[in-house]
């Protein structure tokens, strides 16, 4: 069993987009920040046994739409390798869209 996704994540120095965050309620909706570049965005989600669906209804630079991606929890660290928008989930978490977040708060 994985454990739960819900909380705060946000990725660590080192990363692509250092800074970039998520919080998963337990609602069903995120939000997400992106500060260094002012950008904002929220939705609604389905996460279950590695595998999550994201549907962006709302982004600062209009980059809405549905996102198919797999993740694994790993103490507190999430790992998350999100598709593009429009495009099939990948095989594995391995890629080019492979991300680390680490657990900021619940």
């Amino acid at each position: 069993m994985i454990p739960s996704i819900l909380g705060k994540w946000q990725q660590p120095a080192g990363q692509a987009f250092a800074g970039l965050w998520f919080q998963f309620n337990c609602d069903g909706t995120f939000q997400a920040g992106y500060p260094e570049m002012g950008i904002t965005s929220s939705g609604t989600y389905q996460a279950q046994e590695g595998l999550i669906e994201m549907d962006q209804t709302q982004h600062t630079l209009g980059l809405t739409g549905h996102f198919d991606g797999r993740y694994s929890i790993e103490g507190n660290m999430l790992i998350l390798n999100l598709a593009d928008l429009g495009t099939p989930r990948s095989d594995s978490l391995e890629g080019r869209n492979r991300r680390l977040y680490q657990k900021v708060s619940e």
